[in-house]
């Protein structure tokens, strides 16, 4: 049998003792404990729960002030956004770190989104409904498929429009192989420098280029375009029995089977391109991919790089699912906030933590916690932590 034990609201109150000395006419007082946000009543519990809710639960504060009233407590949404963002920037040296160790990694897998952002002065001028649209970056390392050593984490990063100026700033520290779509922004990183090393090899995604084909097929029925998700089927069979493997197994079986498969589609897909009309939806899924031939290969020389970018696309689904449900961005600082809860929630999910568990330790301790030891309470030194503090225990 299966029982719910419902959630519940408790009232601390926290007695300070007071004394005086009536020698020396002092008093002294039991210090008050350190709290997530000085100030506020909310515990290291209650804004994990506010926090996991609003950002993994997809739930807005609206529906939340409407639960907890049904347990006697009235939070306006008001209270909960501010609390939201004062809980992040409490978190912040945590998501820099997150930041910082994500972005070193010599193999990124970067998408992005877009988000709707309220913008009351777009009305204050006529200009709409005061609602703009921005766009939610994600960069992620994830070594898992290649039994990499390195923890997952994936870092969020907001804009306020689409211009490329905010990718060159993202990764303007980054060095390595980039995997991503065929956004425009990110091609002067593939560009060579004046010393004739680019920063970034630019690795293509196989799962972009099916879709092309697939959308295709679906919408004409088009036996060429089965033809091709067929044969990019077979390129995903190989890397289905690879996967979890050290990189140089990996490469070594895509240089023995996935490397004939990849030049005979080449050689088939510029048949086809000749006999197709131009301006033909399947003509240009031929030649996205013909045109990015080398970045569709890289995979063959590396056995780091995936064949899709699967990994960036998983890490914005969440956002996907939570705009269908808060809509909108409250501000530009509202989608700020989004991004630093994503990066350290989806992180800490990446690294097999219960990131509502998780938060909740780590508020009740961050500001305590030596600036020092601070890379303790990292998603993937959690674990340990806790381990060692049960332990001792």
């Amino acid at each position: 049998m299966l029982d719910l034990v419902a959630a519940q609201l408790k009232v601390l109150e926290i007695a300070r003792s007071k004394k005086s000395c009536r020698r020396c006419e002092r008093m002294v007082q039991t210090p008050a404990p350190s709290r997530p946000i000085p100030g506020s009543m909310a515990t290291a519990g209650l804004l994990a729960y506010i926090l996991v809710s609003k950002f993994d639960d997809h739930i807005p504060l609206y529906r939340l002030n409407e639960i907890f009233a049904r347990m006697g407590a009235d939070i306006p949404d008001s209270t909960m956004v501010d609390w939201c963002g004062r809980a992040m920037k409490v978190l912040q040296p945590l998501t820099e770190r997150i930041e910082a160790e994500v972005m070193a990694s010599d193999l990124l897998h970067a998408d992005d989104t877009p988000i709707r952002v309220l913008d009351r002065s777009l009305r204050d001028r006529g200009l709409g409904k005061g609602v703009k649209k921005g766009r939610i970056w994600t960069y992620v390392r994830d070594q898992r498929p290649w039994a990499g050593t390195a923890p997952p984490g994936a870092v969020y990063r907001f804009a306020p429009d689409w211009k490329e100026e905010h990718v060159r700033e993202h990764l303007s520290q980054s060095r390595g192989i980039l995997q991503a779509d065929g956004y425009k922004g990110y091609a002067k990183l593939y560009d060579p420098a004046p010393d004739g090393a680019a920063r970034f090899r630019e690795a293509a995604c196989w799962a972009h280029l099916r879709r092309d084909f697939h959308d295709v097929w679906a919408s004409t029925g088009s036996e060429i375009a089965r033809e091709a998700l067929d044969r990019i089927g077979l390129l995903y069979d190989i890397e289905r029995k690879i996967a979890g493997q050290p990189a140089e197994a990996r490469l070594a079986a895509r240089q023995a089977h996935s490397l004939p498969k990849v030049e005979s589609f080449r050689a088939w897909a510029e048949q086809q391109i000749a006999r197709l009309p131009g301006k033909g939806d399947l003509a240009k899924a031929f030649r996205y991919g013909l045109s990015r031939w080398s970045s569709f290969c890289l995979f063959l020389e590396d056995g780091r790089v995936g064949i899709d970018n699967n990994p960036a696309e998983r890490a914005l689904r969440p956002i996907g699912i939570g705009r269908k449900n808060w809509l909108f961005a409250g501000a530009d600082t509202g989608a700020e906030t989004l991004a630093r809860a994503m990066t350290i929630i989806e992180t800490a999910k990446m690294n097999g933590l219960d990131p509502q568990a998780y938060l909740t330790d780590v508020l009740d301790r961050i500001n305590d916690h030596k600036i020092n030891r601070l890379d303790e309470l990292l998603p993937w030194n959690w674990t340990q932590l806790a381990t060692a503090r049960a332990e001792a225990a």
